[in-house]
């Protein structure tokens, strides 16, 4: 299964028979991408589940109409078992970005972690999960994000990086993470069900 999110909007991609959706469900060779796209801006539509005989292929299919940029960042954890979250936008994000030419998705991990909170002594636990987002900007693109479970026992200030957008980087328990969930991503609480799921 692909879960792809149009703003906060999900198009669950499946192949799975026993399909119990509470979105609208349509055979994926049936219907076109602009179409998806048209339905998607029917505000009465909370997401769309398209049934896949082939997923892989219908997948290729389907990113054929987008510009695919790969990403990598990171769920970090402190010695308290705390998780380090991004203010960026007014809302709580979890560090990311893009990877760069010839470097590996876990180099880049710990890279975008590094630069936009100041943190360093990252270690890769385990990757978590995929995650993709569609936006418009000249053309639509679909960002590929590879998330990894990190430990850090780093003590010194955490410092945001401004010029990114970031305004506030911090370490949250979990009392606090309910609260940071109300304003944060799809894609983000997909990522903290994952790893609580773990």
């Amino acid at each position: 299964m692909y879960k792809v999110f149009v703003n906060d909007t999900p198009i669950i991609i499946t192949q799975s028979s026993k399909i119990e959706s509470i979105f609208p469900v349509y055979a994926f060779k049936e219907i076109s991408f602009d179409e998806i796209l048209d339905k998607l801006k029917d505000n009465s539509i909370k997401g769309i589940t398209l049934y896949s005989t082939d997923l892989e292929k219908d997948w290729q299919a389907f990113t054929k109409n987008l510009k695919v940029v790969p990403a990598a960042g990171g769920l970090v954890l402190n010695d308290k078992k705390e998780i380090l979250f991004i203010y960026r936008n007014n809302v709580w994000d979890l560090p990311k970005g893009w990877i760069e030419k010839d470097e590996s998705i876990e180099s880049a991990a710990i890279r975008e972690v590094e630069e936009e909170c100041a943190i360093f002594e990252l270690s890769i636990i385990k990757k978590l999960i995929t995650t993709y987002h569609i936006y418009h900007q000249n053309g639509f693109i679909l960002k590929e994000t590879h998330w990894y479970l990190m430990h850090s026992n780093y003590n010194a200030p955490l410092k945001p990086q401004l010029e990114e957008g970031i305004t506030a980087v911090c370490f949250k328990s979990d009392a606090e993470i309910n609260e940071t969930l109300q304003n944060t991503y799809a894609n983000i609480k997909l990522v903290y069900n994952t790893f609580k799921e773990a």
